[in-house]
């Protein structure tokens, strides 16, 4: 008898699980973005800003460089009205140089901005596609793969980015 309710009782678990599954599927948005043309133009566009940024910081680095070592070599013969004229002027250009680098790469300088206003409107066509993809095909949950979040295996059969590029309209 105890046999029987325990089998009736994981049957009718198994059953009531079932019942409250969901439809899962899986996206590899970085294959996805690497599909999408506009993408790879935006992270053109960011890469040759930043360069062109990083050249403009740099050549402030190093004037304050060349000023510090013209100093050293002149500060002997410097009085010391000079030698804190000359102290001044190469920290203000250092924090010259730094401001400028906070303002291109800070949290929220320049380049962060950018690279919001280049990929937000990427980001959210994709986002709208994979929603209108989900309504279509009745799923309740799409997971990222290519972000490292607990996913340990991915069965292939789930992996939706192909039709995600086709709704887009990037067939592959």
């Amino acid at each position: 008898m105890k046999k029987i309710l325990t089998a009736l009782c994981i049957l009718l678990l198994a059953g009531a699980m079932h019942l409250n599954a969901q439809k899962v599927a899986v996206v590899d948005m970085e294959y996805i973005l690497r599909a999408v043309p506009a993408y790879e133009t935006a992270n053109e566009q960011l890469s040759q800003l930043s360069k062109k940024w990083q050249g403009e910081v740099e050549a402030l680095l190093t004037e304050v460089q060349n000023m510090y070592k013209a100093y050293q070599t002149e500060q002997v013969f410097l009085s010391a009205e000079m030698k804190t004229q000359r102290e001044e002027a190469i920290l203000a250009k250092e924090r010259q140089a730094n401001e400028l680098k906070r303002k291109y790469f800070g949290a929220d300088g320049d380049l962060f901005k950018k690279r919001q206003s280049l990929m937000q409107p990427i980001q959210d066509e994709i986002y709208n596609a994979i929603q209108e993809y989900c309504n279509e095909k009745g799923y309740q949950i799409i997971l990222d793969k290519a972000s490292t979040v607990g996913l340990i295996f991915v069965a292939p059969k789930i992996d939706v980015s192909d039709d995600v590029l086709v709704k887009l309209g990037y067939a592959k």
